[in-house]
This record gives C-alpha cells, sequence and structure tokens, in this order.
C-alpha cells in the first residue's frame, strides 16, 4: 500500500482548502506549513452487506472527500476541528488519555473517532508521543458513501505519520480502521468501506476476495457507454450503524449460521452457501422455523451468483448488464434482506422511471441515507429535474434537504504537501 502524493488540485480541493484555512484563523490551530490527506467516498457495486457475511466485493472509490490539514505541534496534545460539527468546538485531548470504548460520553460526539483511533494503535502496541493540530471538513453525501471509515482511515495515517511510524501492509491498517469502529464506538461493520477507501485507483474497479486475501485492479472494459455514477441523497439522518437495522441484520445472519452449523452443515458464513442443492437443504429444513433468517440467507445466495456476472460484464464493458445487475441487487435488498427505507425506495422509485437511468438501489448501512444509480451520461439532468419534482412532494420533510450528485471514480488516499 502507498499513497499517492499529488501536486495538482481541482477546484474542489481549492474549495475545501479555502474553507480549512478559514477555520485555521478562526480557531487559532497552527497547520501552516503541515500536510492535507484526502480520503475518498466509496461507492460499492457488489455485495452490499457481503463483508460481515463473507463474500468477495467490488466498489470504486469516488469523488466526495475528507480532507484532514494537519501539523505537528511538539507536545502529547491533539487539537481538532471539524467544519462539519463547528458547535463541538476544538477537539483537545493527551495522547493516551482518551474515554473508555462505547462509554456514555463518546456517543454523541465526533470525537469519538480520533479518540478510538488512538485507543485501538495503543491497544495495539503502536504508541503515538507526537500531536497534531488538525482541522478536518468534509462533503462526502449522507449516510451510504462511507464518511466514517473515510475519516477513521484518514486519521490513522495522519497520526502515524506525524509519529513518524510506518505500517506498509495495507491490511493492517484496514484491520486497525475496522477495530476503531468494532471494538471503540461499537459499530458492527465489515471491512467492505476501509477496503474500498484505501485500495481505491482512478478509474479502476477494486475486487477482494476475503477467501483467498487477494485485491485486484479491475479497469472498466473497452467500449462502454458514455456513463455517471449518481448520488441520491435522502436528506435524511441515518444514526451510526451501532443505532441501526445493520446491527440487526448482523446479528440475525450470525444467529442462523450458527444455526445451520448446529445442524450438522459445514459452514463459517453465509457466503459458503454456494451451491444450489445445499441452498435447497438449508431452505428446506430451516425455513418454516425461520423464514425471516433464511430470506436474508437467499439475499447472499442470489447476490453472488449475480456477482460474478457483473464482474465479467465490468471487464467487458457492459455497463448495461452492471446496471440491470445492480438493480436487482436492490430489489433484493428491499425485499429478501429488508434494510432498506421508506425514502430510500422513494428515490430507486423515481430514478426506475427515468429512462436512461440503467440500475439503481440503496448503499450502505440501510434505513436511511442515500442510494446509488448508474445513468448515461445524457440522461443525468433528467434524473435530477425528475427528482426535483417528485421527492418533495412525497417526502415534503426533507425537501430542503435532499441533493443529487455525480461522482467519478477516483484515487482512495492522496497526500499534499506545500500547499498551507
Amino acid at each position: 500500500m502507498s499513497e499517492l502524493n499529488k501536486i495538482f488540485m481541482t477546484d474542489q480541493d481549492r474549495s475545501a482548502i479555502e474553507n480549512i484555512l478559514n477555520f485555521s484563523q478562526d480557531t487559532g490551530l497552527n497547520i501552516k506549513g503541515g500536510r492535507i490527506r484526502r480520503t475518498s467516498s466509496r461507492f460499492c457495486l457488489g455485495v452490499e452487506h457481503g463483508d460481515y457475511n463473507g463474500t468477495e466485493l467490488f466498489g470504486v472509490g469516488t469523488d466526495g472527500f475528507i480532507w484532514l490539514a494537519y501539523k505537528t505541534n511538539e507536545t502529547e496534545q491533539v487539537r481538532l476541528f471539524s467544519g462539519n460539527f463547528p458547535d463541538e468546538g476544538v477537539i483537545e485531548f493527551k495522547l493516551s488519555d482518551v474515554p473508555e470504548p462505547q462509554s456514555e460520553v463518546i456517543a454523541e460526539t465526533w470525537a469519538r473517532f480520533p479518540w478510538g483511533v488512538d485507543y485501538i494503535l495503543r491497544r495495539e502496541g503502536i504508541v503515538l508521543t507526537q500531536g497534531i493540530d488538525a482541522i478536518v471538513y468534509g462533503d462526502i453525501p449522507g449516510g451510504g458513501m462511507s464518511r466514517s471509515a473515510s475519516l477513521t482511515l484518514n486519521l490513522i495515517l495522519s497520526l502515524l505519520d506525524a509519529n513518524k511510524i510506518e505500517i506498509e501492509d495495507g491490511f493492517k491498517i484496514v484491520d486497525l480502521a475496522q477495530a476503531v469502529e468494532n471494538d471503540y464506538i461499537g459499530a458492527p461493520c465489515g471491512r467492505l468501506d476501509q477496503i474500498m477507501i484505501l485500495f481505491a485507483r482512478q478509474d479502476m474497479g477494486v475486487h477482494y476476495n476475503p477467501k483467498t486475501g487477494l485485491l485486484n485492479y479491475v479497469p472498466l472494459g473497452a467500449g462502454a457507454v458514455d456513463f455517471r455514477l449518481v448520488i441520491l441523497d435522502t436528506g435524511t439522518e441515518r444514526p451510526g450503524l451501532e443505532k441501526s437495522t445493520y446491527k440487526i441484520r448482523r446479528a440475525e445472519c450470525e444467529e442462523l449460521v450458527g444455526r445451520i452449523r448446529q445442524a450438522g452443515f459445514e459452514i463459517s458464513c453465509l457466503a459458503d452457501i454456494k451451491g444450489q442443492s445445499l441452498y435447497k437443504k438449508i431452505l428446506d429444513q430451516f425455513y418454516n422455523s425461520y423464514p425471516d433468517l433464511c430470506d436474508r440467507m437467499t439475499y447472499i445466495f442470489k447476490a453472488q451468483q449475480r456477482f460474478y456476472e457483473m464482474l465479467e460484464a465490468w471487464k467487458k464493458g457492459d455497463i448495461e448488464t452492471v446496471g440491470s445487475i445492480f438493480r436487482a441487487d436492490g430489489l433484493g435488498l428491499r425485499d429478501e434482506y429488508k434494510i432498506s427505507g421508506a425514502e430510500l425506495e422513494t428515490m430507486c422509485d423515481i430514478a426506475r422511471q427515468v429512462p436512461g437511468v440503467l440500475g439503481e438501489r440503496m448503499l450502505g448501512g440501510g434505513d436511511k441515507g442515500a442510494c446509488g444509480a448508474l445513468v448515461r451520461t445524457d440522461k443525468v439532468e433528467t434524473l435530477k429535474k425528475a427528482v426535483e419534482i417528485e421527492y418533495p412532494r412525497r417526502h415534503p420533510e426533507y425537501s430542503d434537504k435532499y441533493d443529487v450528485h455525480t461522482c467519478n471514480m477516483v484515487d482512495g488516499v492522496t497526500l499534499f504537501n506545500d500547499v498551507l
């Protein structure tokens, strides 16, 4: 794993840096001469909710970002300000002196992320001694684009850099980031978000196989129709994974795996159920007693079959097939996995009626947040107009909060030097 040092910036970067410099002036945090690390969002093409069920994963980095400007301060104090949560002011703490994991004090503050990074690094024998002054700013759309994973990765990489600690193994960084959310915050996330962001490369798909531990970059095949990834932000506030249906669904899948194993089937996760014969045997034995749990299994079973078809279509540049599989996956998340929400499905319903939308579904943990769509480039404005007309009519309480974003496929981690 290597970070990319870029000497060029986009207008998006320049605007973010201007905001950061204003925040620096307002707060008195000294970042002049420091570095800026930019981490991306992600767009999962498959399998959503597959990581904790053991499936292969495929997705891309997208250009909603978190920027973290930081400079060592020659003390053991960490001082941070978030431009997205200005009311919380400057977060300040001494290294190795943070609240206990999953304690009441961390529940409602963004400071749980830097606290968690310090705690997990120390637990793993990586002791930080050099504090930083830092300002965080992000423009990642609402839930479903992995803001928490992007922030956690950025904090880990930046604090390690400030302390001149090098960890070459990218998957070690992934494990640390997951532990911050799992063990410190209490959010039962898998590894999909961290892998898709940390390893993302511009205009490439990232394919990860957990069984082999191998990660491959997959370019989109030649001849694909001109299309865009579009984010349909419902404007809803999504709770953390520790407070959402995500946690329930993960527990349900683990419960079913336990029951299947007790019945003598040799599986370690739902992804191990691949063959039609094994799937039917388990379904016949368990469906009458546990219909909802078996529905979750059915989603994972079908999604894995769709996954390989989608991957081959991507390699061939057959984006129409990729889109149709993306749509089928969304219907499975709605009807079988049962983890979508009313506003999410409204966005999907609107998109599905627009000619040129190749596929659409909810993104991320579920319940609230954002949907994604694969859209022919010449139909993006048509989709925006359809959403503008219909979504406020059906959800007037979010009429001033929803948004539509078009995305590019980008590098997951970029380091800017000499810009502050």
